[in-house]
């Protein structure tokens, strides 16, 4: 008998990856179907087709074309109503027009077939990051890092969505890796192989032009620890020579980078086709940043026409936003982004299981039982400088900004783990155990993993008490919220939902009356809101922490924090039964039709909603300066003076940071 072959190592390995990156793919598709739409989705959905259809790159310019484009391919040929752009500002059309393309169609079709299409990038960060870890340490600390993010709960709450995070996680990640395989041989395939990355990390979300600094830090690490280079024929390169290489390889690593991006523009520096204009101009949101410096820069970059309109209109907006997002760390609701936010996230989001391995990555370098220098720099440069940045941005909102730190971390604690082993058998046992309880933590979390926080921190069920927005409810459990109410039986209920105004709450069969939220209101939604309720209220999870409307008076649902509820949906959705008195909520919806009866010219319509306000909410500054607009449009300047003194009074009243500018309220009442 011929003796049987045993298939090659490198089909084992081959076998393996597939075998890892297939179970990854499976999470990622069942939790694409199990939960509804999330905030941004149907924004992102409706920019990337009309990309494909119109050439419209000014629907959704807050972020780069990339994700979206490949996202919408699979709805290219669906026979779907498309919504009539309206020229409103650039995020209701986008938002609102979304909401009618998903919901005026078949919205589960078409939102599984996106988020399958967005899963490419995350399987592909997968894949890097498997063969990253097995360049830089072995085959076994590839399967460890692959193991590790296959698992991943942030990972796989963010990776089948139709949003930019794994996107930029991805081309980073391979933009280094590049890097790397280009200063250990340089060539120019390598070259334009690292140019290719980083552009279409330009195209992925803005943050990608933290790429180059990235560069030119790992530049200056090849500088300072690496021996001297030598050529084909032996030759030790200098220093000085090296150093110029370096710079002209980033040099053109950028050009390439910018070609790129502007490729995906279309080579056109105009955002919209035929004529249309941005709405607001671009000039109008240059002039609202606070940072001169950076206002120059944008500003230069329009009148060369040195990036694309559209790119350089969101550089600018999301600046903007970054001046006015509050953030909610550990039950607080601070005005603006705090320092101390995204260590803390990361503590309380990764799972114990990633936390102990880093902390034995971390032993592994310290005692120099890990002592490959190099990977371990380009492990944890980009690492941290990144985390650095997204520490001084004033933007919290979610541990997903600072995602690429699982990718990075995963490759270190592969190569540490794989170093430990080697030197004592023993930790072979240690790493089983822990990955283990890596995949059964993501187990036993599905579908709900983005409502995930620790065993230190209590669990998911304390997540909406710690921090909040997508960090724990994104609006994703619509489907869930309405078994409930078919298990329950509830045909009558009331409902806060933290993404109502642009997600169809009636297309997944729930029947519940609607109530006000920072983001109904920001959408100008008119809801009539009783000023006490009865019965079932579901209430969401980024709602009920308050962090959008402010700290005590600001929250009309302050008291809710005090309420045990009686149920809760994935961790998101939480069931509160019985009376409720809610006069500052239905003082809000009063507020809310004020200016837009004065803008209809019905004055005396207007200071009846204002009075209706005040009665419900005397201590509320928005009903009194309500109440001075109504007065002030009736021209009745004395009680306007009045109203608005109160206004000034109650914001004063208020944690400074939150006194939503008295001076500013003060010349209006002295103009009144």
């Amino acid at each position: 008998m011929s003796e049987i072959k045993r298939p090659p190592r490198r089909a084992w390995v081959a076998l393996g990856v597939i075998a890892l990156l297939s179970v990854l793919f499976l999470q990622l598709a069942l939790s694409a179907n199990a939960n509804s739409i999330t905030w941004d989705e149907d924004d992102h959905i409706f920019a990337g087709y009309m990309m494909w259809k119109t050439a419209d790159y000014g629907l959704n310019p807050e972020h780069p074309p990339l994700v979206k484009l490949v996202a919408t391919l699979p709805i290219l040929r669906l026979p779907l109503v498309v919504p009539k752009l309206q020229n409103r500002s650039f995020k209701y059309e986008a938002y609102l027009d979304g909401k009618d393309l998903l919901f005026k169609n078949d919205a589960n079709q078409i939102l599984l077939r996106v988020r399958l299409a967005a899963s490419f990038f995350t399987l592909l960060l997968a894949l890097l990051v498997f063969l990253a870890a097995q360049e830089m340490f072995s085959t076994a600390a590839g399967f460890f890092a692959l193991a590790l993010l296959a698992f991943d709960v942030n990972l796989l709450a963010h990776g089948a969505t139709v949003t930019t995070d794994v996107g930029i996680t991805c081309f980073m990640f391979a933009t280094v890796y590049a890097f790397y395989r280009y200063t250990k041989a340089p060539s120019i395939p390598r070259l334009l192989l690292t140019g290719l990355a980083f552009g279409l990390a330009l195209a992925a979300k803005h943050t990608g032009v933290l790429v180059f600094p990235i560069l030119v830090l790992l530049a200056i690490c090849e500088l300072v620890i690496r021996p001297r280079a030598s050529d084909k024929e032996g030759r030790v390169e200098s220093r000085g020579r090296q150093a110029l290489r370096l710079a002209g390889s980033i040099v053109a690593i950028s050009i390439l980078g910018v070609g790129i991006l502007w490729a995906f523009y279309g080579f056109r520096y105009a955002a919209r086709p035929d004529g249309l204009q941005l709405n607001p101009a671009l000039s109008e949101t240059i002039g609202q940043l606070s940072r001169p410096h950076e206002a120059a820069v944008v500003k230069a970059c329009a009148r060369f026409h040195l990036l694309p309109e559209s790119y350089l209109m969101g550089l600018a907006d999301v600046r903007n936003m970054s001046d006015f997002y509050q953030s909610y760390v550990l039950g607080k609701i601070y005005a603006h982004g705090q320092w101390f936010y995204f260590p803390l996230a990361f503590l309380i989001k990764s799972t114990s299981a990633f936390l102990f391995l880093f902390a034995i990555a971390i032993f592994a370098i310290a005692t120099g039982r890990l002592r490959r220098w190099r990977e371990i720099l380009y492990m944890t440069v980009p690492a941290s400088f990144y985390l650095f940045v997204a520490m001084i941005s004033r933007m919290n909102i979610g541990v997903r900004h600072i995602l690429c730190l699982y990718a990075f971390f995963a490759v270190l604690i592969g190569g540490a783990l794989w170093a430990l082993i080697q030197r004592h058998r023993a930790w072979i046992y240690v790493v089983v155990v822990l990955l283990a309880y890596q995949a059964v933590t993501a187990i036993r979390m599905y579908p709900a993993y983005m409502a995930y926080a620790n065993e230190f921190w209590g669990g998911p069920t304390q997540t909406w008490k710690l921090l909040s927005d997508s960090n724990v409810d994104w609006a994703q459990q619509l489907k869930a919220t309405k078994r409930y109410i078919d298990e329950h039986h509830i045909q009558d209920c009331w409902i806060i939902y933290f993404a109502e105004p642009v997600v169809d709450i009636r297309y997944y069969g729930i029947p519940c009356r609607t109530l006000p939220t920072m983001d109904s209101a920001w959408i100008g939604e008119d809801i009539d809101t009783p000023p006490e309720i009865d019965g079932t209220l579901f209430f969401s999870a980024g709602d009920l922490s308050g962090f959008e409307f402010g700290p005590g008076k600001m929250n009309p649902y302050a008291d809710f924090k005090k309420i045990k509820p009686v149920a809760s949906i994935d961790y998101g959705i939480y069931v509160f039964q019985g009376y409720f008195a809610i006069p500052r909520a239905s003082a809000m919806s009063h507020t809310q039709r004020v200016p837009k009866l004065i803008e209809a010219k019905q004055l005396d319509q207007a200071l009846v909603e204002a009075q209706q306000a005040v009665t419900l909410a005397p201590d509320s500054a928005q009903a009194q300066m309500a109440l001075g607009d109504a007065l002030a449009a009736l021209n009745r300047k004395d009680g306007a003076r009045a109203a608005y003194a109160r206004t000034v009074e109650l914001a004063e009243s208020v944690e400074p940071d939150f006194s939503r500018e008295p001076q500013r309220l003060r010349r209006r009442s002295f103009r009144n």
